[in-house]
């Protein structure tokens, strides 16, 4: 059985209720959904796994599908974090506890990591919002968990290993939403993680050489920024700075386009970001004025969102060495859409950017969004932001299981912060009660749930040995 909550605002939240009437509809909650029922994986599928990647592909750009599908063959994790409308359809044929918070909609390990935050600390928090959109609290753990217990699995824990890192994941999460439920509202709201708690936990849990290893990405990710970008990204043309050429991966609009259609383009763009400027706040569009765009490129990004459009902006402020580089990319309807209420947004982009700023403890200065009939006719929305601002993620792959426990601990603490802020964190906490019986549900549900995960990468691996889809490998 499926319980609903009433909706009201982006997140469908009931708002101003005591704290006990709070509590109550959690317990009740309960009563409808027991917690280990979400240890349930639907028995059978609504549809196929690699039909919906391929309805997916209907809506982007067809040169570059078949390294969508390299990129999720090279491994399960990597099938698993292109794999976001395959869950979102498993989930919806379970019931679900009807707590409503604003999703991120594809929490894997992968979409937490660090970025610097306006007032230039490095933060820890979810860091991919193209999904995001209102529905079941759980379905975000269930998401976290199961790539928890992929990315384990791939680096060869045993099955016991497995479960003891998912389990640290989901029990940081119920601790910490139940912190929450005690705090009030402005508490939730100002609460955040900086990196430097981080490092300091991770010398307290970890050995000395994985410590340093924290502290050597935390560094990484202090010097990614536009000046950086433009080391990496730009390169020097008769004595004007562009991006550099590297297709598929990143494509200059010259390369793509020739002659009056380029500077038609050009033109195009330029309405284009006036229209995204009004979205900023007054300072922040002020402060974007000050800049002039030079150049851009389309670039390839992520895994899932391999073939939506994406653009790279490259602007110069007072002079060459004063760049900033925007990312425009295209917001197409959340993987959830389908199988919760209807998005409160028309504008996929501004779904995406709302949703951000809600769950986000801080956001980038310059996230806004716009909507535009391309140069082909169509309609696209897309959201914008800066290409690199001290953005860093942990990589996943050979980790051991003491730091992967750690890190998974520190994604669910996070998740159940993002929660506390959008949803009914009292409800929520009273729904998950004190005991372990969520956490191990949720860890059933994610040993099931890879397993299934495993076989959708061989179907994907196989129709592609047989030449029924198209996948480019190593790029």
């Amino acid at each position: 059985m499926t319980t609903k909550s009433p909706t009201k605002s982006g997140a469908g939240v009931i708002t101003h209720r005591t704290r006990s009437e709070r509590a109550a509809s959690g317990k009740q909650a309960r009563q409808h959904v027991p917690l280990s029922a979400h240890a349930e994986v639907a028995q059978s599928r609504l549809a196929d796994p690699l039909a919906l990647l391929e309805g997916q592909a209907g809506n982007r750009i067809a040169d570059l599908i078949p390294i969508r599908y390299g990129r999720m063959s090279s491994s399960p994790f990597s099938f698993y974090r292109g794999g976001a409308l395959i869950m979102a359809n498993d989930l919806s044929q379970v019931p679900n506890s009807g707590l409503q918070a604003q999703l991120c909609g594809d929490a894997h390990l992968s979409n937490f990591g660090i970025y610097a935050s306006p007032e230039r600390r490095l933060v820890f928090d979810i860091n991919d919002f193209d999904e995001t959109h209102p529905g079941p609290f759980e379905w975000d753990v269930k998401r976290l968990a199961g790539s928890i217990a992929v990315a384990a699995q791939d680096n060869g824990f045993s099955d016991k290993k497995v479960r003891r890192v998912v389990i640290a994941s989901v029990q940081g999460y119920r601790e910490a939403i139940r912190s929450f439920a005690t705090k009030g509202n402005l508490e939730v709201w100002y609460s955040h993680l900086e990196m430097a708690e981080v490092i300091t936990q991770v010398s307290e849990q970890l050995d000395a050489r994985r410590a340093a290893l924290t502290q050597t990405m935390f560094d990484k990710a202090r010097s990614r920024d536009s000046m950086q970008a433009l080391s990496k990204l730009a390169t020097d043309v008769d004595g004007e700075i562009r991006i550099a050429s590297d297709p598929p991966l990143v494509v200059p609009i010259e390369e793509l386009l020739v002659g009056q259609e380029a500077e038609a383009t050009y033109e195009y763009l330029h309405t284009i970001i006036r229209a995204y400027r009004r979205t900023l706040q007054w300072d922040r569009r002020h402060l974007l004025e000050e800049f002039r765009l030079v150049h851009m490129a389309r670039k390839v990004v992520g895994v899932g969102s391999v073939g939506t459009r994406a653009w790279v902006l490259l602007f110069e402020g007072i002079d060459s060495g004063d760049p900033l580089f925007l990312q425009a990319k295209e917001a197409q309807k959340s993987v959830l859409s389908g199988f919760t209420a209807p998005s409160t947004f028309k504008n996929q982009g501004q779904r995406v950017v709302t949703g951000q700023q809600l769950v986000q403890a801080t956001s980038d200065i310059f996230l806004g969004w716009h909507h535009a009939i391309g140069l082909d006719g169509n309609d696209r929305d897309y959201y914008v932001r800066q290409l690199r601002d001290g953005k860093g993620s942990v990589v996943v792959d050979g980790m051991r299981p003491d730091g992967m426990a750690f890190y998974a601990k520190v994604c669910g603490q996070t998740l159940a912060r993002a929660h506390a802020r959008s949803g009914d964190r009292v409800a929520i906490a009273a729904y998950l009660g004190s005991s372990s019986r969520f956490d191990e549900a949720i860890a059933d549900f994610a040993e099931t749930y890879a397993a299934q995960n495993a076989r959708d990468h061989s179907a994907l691996t196989d129709a592609i040995a047989a030449g029924t889809v198209q996948a480019t490998t190593g790029i």
